[in-house]
């Protein structure tokens, strides 16, 4: 059986990728993104990107 993580891993990964790559500050400032949407749908917070302390702690090793 799947859980929510499984689907919430990847997200976070695109949606954190323009701020690690520094194309943007915030996840909610870069306009290619489904971010937005799931904001609308409330499945973030439109600031989430800025409570990550560590950005390695999505994938790329």
């Amino acid at each position: 059986m799947h859980d929510g993580d499984d689907l919430a891993r990847p997200l976070d990964f695109s949606h954190f990728n323009p701020v690690k790559h520094r194309w943007a500050t915030r996840a909610a400032d870069w306009p290619h993104s489904s971010f937005q949407r799931h904001v609308a749908m409330s499945f973030y917070e439109p600031d989430w990107s800025l409570a990550i302390d560590a950005p390695g702690d999505f994938g790329e090793a």
